[in-house]
C-alpha cells in the first residue's frame, strides 16, 4: 500500500523535497546571529572619527535623482585612467544606458572600466540584455558578479552585496544608497520612483603626492578586497562576444546615445569629435566651488563574505550615537530589529534622545519589512525612540544618520536584520558642520510629512497629511506574511 501511495504521489513529494532543500539550505546558515568580537569593542574609538582642521577631501550631497544622474556623467567624464562602478542592482533603462554609453566611450579612449554587480541582479536583470554584453565585450572593460546565484547550493544564495559607489581616477567617488536604474537615477519617465541620497567626495589633492591622504583610498581598498574574492565571477567575458551581430548592434546603440547625450548636455560631456580640456577644468572648478570642507572621513563596512556577519556597521553607528552630546537623527527606509538591536537602541536613547524616520507601511515599497513592522511597532516604540513615519507619497530609500550637527553618515545600510547580519554594507561617516547642516535641512523637509508613532501604537497625524488607503486584502496579506516570516526575520 505504501509503495502504491508513493508511486501515486511521487511528483508532489519530489516538489516538497526540492522546496525543503532550497528553503532549509538558504536559511540554515543564518539562524545564529553573530556578535561583535571583544577585540573590535576594545579597539573602537570615537576620537578616530574626528580630526583637527580640514583634510584633503571636500563633499557634496546628491539629494535628487537628477543630481545623481548629472554628477555621474560629469564625474565619469573626468576619467583618464579608471572608472569603477559597484552596485547591488543594475537594470537596463534610460539612465543606465547613458552611464553605459560614457563608460564605453571612456573604455575606447583607454580608460580601464571595472563593474561589480551583485549576483542576483546579474542573473535576473543583466543576463538577457545585450546592452550589458556591449560593454563586457570591450577589452578595457571587466564586469564581475558577486556570488552568482546557484540553486544547487542554496546555502550561498542569501549572501548579497548591497554596496553602491562610483570611483573615478583619484578625483574622488560617489557613495550612497542608489541602485543603478531609472527608479533611483535621472528624471526619465518611469512607472515608479524613489527618494534616495548619496555623497560625492572630491579629492582636492588628486594627482599630487598628497592624494594618499584622501578617503578615496579606503573605498578603493575595500573595492579591491571584494573584487578579488573567490565568490566573484566574470560576466560574459568570452573573446568571441564582440563579433556577435546583436552585440555589435548594442555597441552602435551606445555610440549613438553618447553622441546625442554629448550634444544635448555639453556642460557635462566632451563632444563626440574629441576631448575638450576646458570641460575638465570646468568640472574641477565646479567641484571645488560646490563641495563642503570636511575633516575626517571614514568608511565603515560589514564583513564581505557571503555568510552571516558580525554587525559591524550597526555597532559602529550606535557607538558613535552613545557618545553624542546633543542629539541624534536616523533616517532609514525600514526598521527590523532583534533583541540586541532593541536593547542597543534603547541604551542609546537613554543617553541622548533619538529621532528615527522610516517609511509608513502605506508609503514604503518593501512588503516584507512592512509586514514585520506592523507586528513589532509597539516594541519599537518601547525603545523610547521618537519614531516618525513618512507619508510623502513617494517611497523613501535614504539611509542617513546625523550626530551632534557635526557628523553625517550616508550609505547603503538599512536598520534591519538583513543589512545588519547578511549583506555587505557601507556607510561613510563625514566630519563636516557645513555638510551636516545641509543634510539636516534635507532630512527636516521629509519629517514635515511624517506622522508620529505614540507609545500605545496610535498616531499623531498632522492636518496636512492624508494617509494612503490600503485595500483590505493587502492588510490581510501583511498580517499573514508577518506571521509566517517570524522564524526567518533575518531575511528581511
Amino acid at each position: 500500500m505504501l509503495r502504491t501511495w508513493l508511486k501515486k504521489h511521487w511528483l508532489p513529494l519530489l516538489l516538497l523535497a526540492a522546496f525543503l532543500y532550497l528553503a532549509i539550505g538558504a536559511t540554515a546558515p543564518f539562524f545564529h546571529y553573530k556578535t561583535i568580537p571583544h577585540k573590535t569593542k576594545e579597539q573602537f574609538s570615537t576620537g578616530a572619527f574626528y580630526q583637527d582642521g580640514p583634510g584633503v577631501d571636500r563633499a557634496m550631497i546628491l539629494e535628487t535623482n537628477e543630481s545623481a544622474w548629472e554628477e555621474r556623467l560629469r564625474f565619469m567624464n573626468l576619467a583618464r585612467e579608471r572608472i569603477i562602478l559597484s552596485t547591488f542592482d543594475f537594470r537596463d533603462g534610460e539612465s543606465p544606458r547613458d552611464l553605459l554609453s560614457i563608460m564605453l566611450r571612456k573604455a575606447e579612449e583607454g580608460v580601464q572600466v571595472k563593474i561589480l554587480v551583485d549576483g542576483f541582479s546579474g542573473l535576473v536583470r543583466m543576463e538577457r540584455s545585450e546592452i550589458f554584453y556591449a560593454l563586457s565585450s570591450h577589452p578595457n572593460v571587466e564586469i564581475r558578479l558577486y556570488n552568482p546565484i546557484n540553486l544547487a547550493q542554496p546555502w550561498k544564495t542569501q549572501g548579497r552585496m548591497h554596496d553602491k559607489y562610483v570611483i573615478v581616477d583619484d578625483y574622488g567617488y560617489i557613495l550612497g544608497g542608489r541602485n543603478t536604474f531609472d527608479y533611483f537615477i535621472g528624471s526619465y519617465p518611469t512607472n515608479s520612483r524613489s527618494h534616495d541620497r548619496e555623497v560625492l567626495v572630491y579629492n582636492t589633492a588628486h594627482q599630487t603626492d598628497q592624494s594618499g591622504a584622501s578617503s578615496l583610498n579606503q573605498v578603493l581598498s575595500y573595492f579591491d578586497g571584494v573584487w578579488n574574492l573567490d565568490v566573484c565571477r566574470p560576466f560574459h567575458d568570452d573573446p568571441g562576444l564582440a563579433e556577435k551581430r546583436t552585440v555589435k548592434e548594442a555597441v552602435e546603440t551606445l555610440h549613438d546615445r553618447y553622441a546625442a547625450l554629448a550634444a544635448s548636455r555639453p556642460d557635462l560631456l566632451d563632444p563626440p569629435s574629441g576631448s575638450d580640456g576646458s570641460r575638465r577644468a570646468q568640472a574641477l572648478t565646479y567641484y571645488a566651488a560646490n563641495t563642503h570642507e570636511a575633516g575626517k572621513i571614514t568608511l565603515v563596512s560589514n564583513p564581505t563574505g557571503i555568510y552571516g556577519k558580525e554587525p559591524i556597521v550597526f555597532f559602529t553607528l550606535t557607538e558613535l550615537m552613545k557618545n553624542a552630546r546633543e542629539d541624534v537623527t536616523i533616517h532609514t527606509p525600514y526598521a527590523v530589529f532583534n533583541a540586541y538591536m532593541y536593547d542597543t537602541m534603547a541604551e542609546v536613547n537613554r543617553h541622548i534622545p533619538v529621532d528615527m524616520m522610516i517609511n509608513s507601511v502605506e508609503n514604503g515599497d518593501n512588503f516584507f519589512a512592512s509586514s514585520d513592522y506592523l507586528r513589532h511597532r509597539k516594541k519599537m516604540a518601547a525603545t523610547g525612540l521618537t519614531i516618525l513615519e513618512y507619508d510623502g507619497g513617494t517611497s523613501y530609500h535614504g539611509k542617513s544618520v546625523v550626530i551632534d550637527h557635526e557628523l553625517s553618515a550616508i550609505g547603503s545600510y538599512n536598520f534591519d536584520l538583513r543589512s545588519t547580519y547578511l549583506d555587505t554594507e557601507l556607510m561613510l561617516v563625514i566630519q563636516s558642520k557645513e555638510l551636516t547642516a545641509e543634510l539636516e535641512t534635507y532630512m527636516a523637509s521629509y519629517e514635515q510629512d511624517c506622522r508620529l508613532l505614540l507609545p500605545d501604537g496610535r498616531y499623531q497625524i498632522p492636518d496636512h497629511i492624508t494617509v494612503a488607503e490600503v485595500p483590505l486584502w493587502k492588510r490581510a496579506a501583511w498580517a499573514v506574511v508577518g506571521l509566517v516570516m517570524q522564524p526567518v526575520r533575518f531575511l528581511i
